[in-house]
């Protein structure tokens, strides 16, 4: 495992990574992981930032690029590049200039990505930390999701998608869910004039709470009592490398009952520590 790395921002883009890394950020731990699917030999389309602000603050990114659609791989860049530069030139430390930056980079990333004219899309997941408050904001159906050491789940984002609008109203279950035919179509993504961004609560987390952002890679084939289980104890890196192998283990081991979805894999673990 790599030392932790401090007050440097860290894009991940195209990565076929076999371990996850760990960055020292917000007064706690982030690891970072990202890999094509085993499917395909073409590009992982995801990309992932982790983009420190000071020691206390950061804000974490994960995209999915649509497979399937013209230049995926392009629009998730899109999204982390412009995002990561709305965050970093944004002057002052003011929970008001932060949010203002995101906003202003996922509304920049989409007149980008429009710009393209190709059809290009992507989803995003965005995690503000600042001294121990988190705040998501997201765009598709990138999961975002924070959980206590006793497997309480204490932050939960809506997918923007049928299916995910159907959990939310209490029409589907989770596993009913899982096995959707319309599962994997998504209703708001970045690459759509009418593009709408969903800002979710602040939330104060105690002391080892983790907070994490994934791709669909990982919510396709673990079910979300099993990503818990997984996520909400343990040293970060072995939850980290254990999550990555357990989803991937899916993809190219069908069992009966069990998902399987090969797909790039990515995602953000993010623990306070202090």
């Amino acid at each position: 495992m790599d030392e932790a790395v401090g007050l440097e921002a860290k894009t991940f883009a195209g990565q076929d990574m076999t371990r996850a890394s760990q960055h020292a950020v917000a007064g706690g731990v982030a690891m970072v992981f990202s890999a094509r699917s085993p499917a395909k030999e073409t590009d992982n389309e995801d990309a992932a930032a982790v983009v420190p602000l000071d020691a206390d603050s950061a804000v974490l990114i994960v995209a999915d690029g649509l497979g399937g659609g013209p230049s995926g791989e392009h629009a998730s860049r899109l999204a982390v590049k412009n995002l990561r530069k709305a965050i970093q030139t944004a002057q002052g430390d003011e929970e008001s200039l932060l949010r203002t930056a995101i906003l202003d980079g996922l509304e920049e990333a989409n007149r980008a990505i429009l710009a393209l004219g190709v059809g290009a899309a992507t989803t995003v997941a965005i995690v503000e930390v600042s001294r121990h408050v988190v705040r998501p904001y997201h765009v598709g159906d990138s999961m975002i999701l924070v959980a206590g050491q006793r497997g309480k789940i204490k932050l939960q984002t809506t997918s923007h998608s049928p299916v995910g609008f159907a959990v939310e109203a209490g029409v589907l279950d989770e596993k009913e869910a899982m096995f959707h035919e319309q599962r994997h179509l998504v209703s708001n993504v970045l690459g759509l004039e009418q593009m709408k961004i969903e800002i979710g609560p602040h939330l104060r987390l105690a002391r080892y709470d983790t907070v994490l952002l994934a791709s669909d890679g990982l919510c396709d084939n673990l079910h979300q009592k099993e990503i818990i289980q997984r996520i909400r104890k343990g040293p970060l890196p072995q939850a980290a490398d254990r999550l990555a192998a357990d989803a991937t283990a899916r993809m190219t081991s069908p069992a009966d009952g069990q998902p399987s979805k090969p797909d790039d894999l990515t995602f953000v673990l993010y623990r306070r520590t202090s």
